[in-house]
C-alpha cells in the first residue's frame, strides 16, 4: 500500500525503527525519536544496499519518489546509487576549504615549515572575516576589510603579505576552475607602504675589530659566542645556521651544505668553509653533547638555539640594535669585501646565496664563481684575524673618536 502525507505525518515512533514502504524500495523510517528519513532499499552487484534520501518533510513524498525513480534508472544502466551520490558530494566552495587545498598543495610541494607556519597564520585571519564565504562572491571590498583589520594594528607588512597570500589562494581556484579573476588585484595600491628599516651593520674596519674582540670575550653560553663567530666567519642568514644540523657539513672537502628548504630562495647552497670556522665547528661538535644541531638550544638539545640569543647577546655586549644585528654580518662582508676590489662582485653575491633579478643576466651567469669563493671566504677569515689583533681595547664595546657606523640595508 503506497505512503500518504498524511501516513507520514501521522506514523508514531516506536522502541525500534519503524519502516513504512511505499513501493519499490521506497522507505520512510521512523526513529525512536520521532525522526523520519528516507532510505531506498535495493540490491547491486548481489549485495543488499540502503540508499539515504534525506529527512522528511524537507525532503517530501512526491520528491523522495523521483529520488526512488532516478535511483532505479541508474540501477537499469548498471551504476550503484550510493557511489553516484558520492561522486556529486563536492566540498563547498569556500574560501577556507579552497585556502585549506592550497596549504595541502605547497606543503607537497615542500614548502619550508616556517613558510607553511607564516601562510596558515595569514590565511587563518582572512578567514575570521570571510572564510566560510563561496569564493566567487567574494570581492575586493570584503578582502580589504580583513587587511584593514590588520594595519589598524599597526603590521602594515603583515597586511601587504596577506593581500599576496590572498592571491595566491584565488589563483590557485581559478586554475582549478572554482575562481574567475583574482580581487587582491584591486587592491595594491590600497594598502599602507611601509617603511623600509634598515639592518643595521658596523662596516668601518677598525670598529668590526672592536666588534670581534667583544665577541670574542662573551661570557654568556658557549654557543651563543661560537653562533656569532661563525656568523661573522660566513655571513650565512642566521635562520640558515641556527636550523644548521651536522649532517651539513663535509670536513674532509670543506663544505657546508644549506638544504633548499631552508634557503630563502629555495635553492641548496654551498659554503666553503675556512679553517677558522672548522675550529669552532669542531669545539662546537665537543661540547654540545650529540645533538645534531650545530648550535643547539640551552633548554633542549633537541631544538635550535632560540632566534633571540645571538640579538641579546649583542645587547649584553653593548650593541645597540641601531648599531648592530645577527643579520648585519651579512652587510659588514658585503661591503668590506666589495670595498677591497679583489673579488669579483657576482662571486661576492653567489657567497651571500642572492639571485640575480634580471632573468636575462641570470641566465647568462649561471656560475658559481667556487674557487674564487673557497679563496675569497679564507682571505676573509684571515682580514678578520687581522682585524682583531689590531688596535685590541680593554672595553667590550666599540668607542671609537670619530666612530663610522653606517647603518646600511642588505637584502635578505
Amino acid at each position: 500500500m503506497k505512503l500518504t502525507d498524511l501516513v507520514c505525518r501521522s506514523a508514531m515512533p516506536g522502541p525500534k525503527v519503524r519502516k513504512l514502504s511505499d513501493g519499490g524500495g521506497l522507505q520512510l523510517w521512523v526513529q525512536p525519536g520521532g525522526s523520519r528519513q528516507w532510505r531506498l532499499a535495493y540490491k547491486f552487484d548481489g549485495k543488499q544496499k540502503v540508499l539515504a534520501i534525506g529527512p522528511y518533510p524537507i525532503v517530501s513524498l512526491a520528491q523522495a519518489r523521483e529520488a526512488r525513480d532516478e535511483a532505479k534508472r541508474l540501477l537499469y544502466e548498471g551504476v550503484d546509487p550510493n557511489i553516484r551520490k558520492k561522486e556529486q558530494q563536492k566540498p563547498a566552495e569556500t574560501f577556507r576549504n579552497i585556502a585549506a587545498e592550497y596549504v595541502e598543495k605547497i606543503t607537497r610541494e615542500g614548502r619550508a615549515e616556517r613558510t607553511l607556519s607564516k601562510n596558515n597564520w595569514l590565511l587563518g585571519m582572512a578567514n575570521d572575516t570571510f572564510g566560510d564565504m563561496e569564493i566567487r562572491e567574494i570581492a575586493a571590498p570584503k578582502i580589504l576589510e580583513a587587511l584593514r583589520q590588520v594595519e589598524a594594528r599597526g603590521h602594515y607588512e603583515s597586511a601587504r603579505r596577506m593581500r599576496s597570500t590572498i592571491g595566491s589562494v584565488f589563483r590557485y581556484a581559478m586554475a582549478t576552475a572554482r575562481a574567475d579573476a583574482d580581487p587582491t588585484i584591486a587592491l595594491r595600491d590600497a594598502l599602507i607602504r611601509p617603511q623600509p628599516t634598515s639592518r643595521a651593520a658596523i662596516i668601518d674596519p677598525e670598529a668590526v675589530g672592536g666588534l670581534l674582540r667583544a665577541v670574542d670575550g662573551f661570557e654568556g653560553h658557549f654557543t651563543t659566542r661560537a653562533g656569532l663567530q661563525l656568523m661573522a666567519l660566513l655571513f650565512p642568514r642566521p635562520g640558515e645556521l641556527r636550523f644548521a644540523e651536522w649532517s651539513e657539513f663535509d670536513f674532509e672537502t670543506a663544505i657546508w651544505t644549506v638544504p633548499a628548504s631552508r634557503m630563502k630562495m629555495r635553492r641548496p647552497h654551498k659554503s666553503p668553509l675556512p679553517r677558522q670556522s672548522i675550529e669552532i665547528l669542531a669545539e662546537l661538535r665537543a661540547l654540545n653533547g650529540g645533538s645534531r644541531f650545530v648550535l643547539p638550544g640551552m633548554r633542549s638539545s633537541d631544538r635550535p638555539m632560540s632566534d633571540s640569543a645571538m640579538n641579546a647577546a649583542l645587547r649584553r655586549m653593548g650593541f645597540a640594535k641601531d648599531e648592530m644585528t645577527p643579520h648585519g654580518f651579512r652587510a659588514t662582508a658585503a661591503t668590506l669585501l666589495n670595498e677591497t676590489g679583489k673579488w669579483h662582485p657576482d662571486a661576492v653575491e653567489r657567497q651571500l646565496a642572492h639571485i640575480d633579478e634580471n632573468e636575462i643576466r641570470r641566465a647568462y651567469t649561471r656560475g658559481e664563481y667556487w674557487d674564487e669563493r673557497v679563496r675569497m671566504m679564507q682571505w676573509w677569515a684571515d682580514y678578520l684575524d687581522k682585524l682583531k689583533a689590531s688596535g685590541k681595547r680593554e672595553q667590550n664595546k666599540v668607542t671609537l673618536a670619530s666612530p663610522r657606523r653606517d647603518f646600511i640595508h642588505i637584502g635578505e
